[in-house]
């Protein structure tokens, strides 16, 4: 190609336009830069390129999950009217699954974006330079729901933070001070969740004791039952828990009836999610809603825009507030 001071000259533009105009050439694989030997358009453009520019590759961890089908079905409908084809992979939540996933992504080499819900955020994950690699081909990458704090790469999700503080200062309003907490261990909406948690009581002056935490992973949620005794241990004096979200408090109060514990009468729920989960048992969960469809829109709307716009920062959190339902009682002063 010309070079920049070239165009500028030809078109009468400043050469930070120009430059901003090669960015955008080079973002969707028209154009590649060779340092020392300058801009040239890419061979078979036509095969290389076009594939690439109308596939967007979106990775979740399930596709069953009440949360998920709702996101996904969003983010098509966007992507869909912009004329990009959407190619869906699964990792259920198996770091393993998720490297096959990139690894493929990267030799097939044909997605203008990627869309990703991190896999056990929480933990450390070897498939970080997988993502580096993808970056570096100039391949936007947006997570949602959760991300990777050691991965440069903007989110679109809940404020986490806040909705753990949200339903903690709720308990804290309907008269309770002995809270416990269920948070998830290996994904890092559980530790943001947790620091609302903490900081919604030292707000209130009340000193939480680390004993009362229950901590668990993505194989405690499939068999709630194997825990009994541990769950019995941790709420004992408590009169109100927070839940990590609808599908961990659902789980957790089958175990709560097996072993005498009524909710809310003996032991009041604030949940995050507000999913079906949480108006389908006895006792309807107070929770807060999680943006699923927004969240969808959200993330397809900020991926467009980082394809368009190498330097748009694509990061967003949704601000909450939590449906009252049946499952927390107010406690007399």
């Amino acid at each position: 190609m010309y070079s920049e001071n070239e165009l500028s000259q030809m078109f009468g533009l400043s050469r930070q336009t120009v430059r901003h105009a090669i960015d955008m050439l080079e973002a969707d694989q028209i154009v590649k830069r060779v340092r020392g030997s300058g801009t040239f358009i890419r061979e078979n453009l036509f095969v290389e390129g076009s594939a690439r520019r109308n596939r967007i590759a979106v990775i979740t961890t399930y596709l069953d999950n009440y949360i998920f089908p709702k996101t996904i079905q969003a983010i098509e409908h966007v992507l869909f009217k912009e004329g990009y084809s959407v190619q869906i992979a699964f990792t259920n939540n198996l770091v393993n699954r998720e490297r096959t996933i990139l690894e493929d992504i990267l030799e097939k080499d044909e997605v203008a974006g990627l869309i990703v819900e991190a896999t056990k955020s929480a933990l450390p994950n070897l498939n970080l330079p997988y993502y580096q690699e993808i970056q570096k081909r100039k391949i936007p990458v947006l997570f949602i729901n959760s991300f990777y704090p050691l991965l440069n790469a903007p989110h679109v999700t809940m404020n986490d933070k806040q909705a753990g503080k949200l339903a903690t200062a709720y308990l804290i309003e309907k008269g309770h001070r002995n809270i416990s907490g269920i948070f998830k261990l290996d994904d890092g909406q559980g530790h943001l969740r947790y620091a609302g948690f903490m900081e919604a009581l030292h707000e209130a002056g009340i000193a939480w004791d680390e004993s009362r935490i229950l901590w668990v992973d993505t194989e405690d949620i499939k068999d709630f039952s194997k825990l009994q005794a541990k769950i019995r241990d941790r709420l004992e004096g408590c009169s109100a828990l927070v839940s990590y979200n609808d599908e961990v408090a659902f789980a957790l109060m089958q175990v709560l009836g097996r072993i005498g514990i009524r909710v809310p009468e003996d032991l009041s729920i604030a949940s995050i999610d507000d999913s079906e989960l949480a108006v389908l048992g006895n006792v309807k969960l107070t929770s807060i809603p999680y943006p699923m469809e927004r969240l969808g829109w959200k993330a397809a709307g900020n991926l467009l825009e980082m394809i368009k716009n190498p330097r748009f920062d694509g990061n967003y959190e949704f601000e909450l507030h939590i449906t009252e339902r049946d499952s927390v009682r107010e406690l007399q002063a």
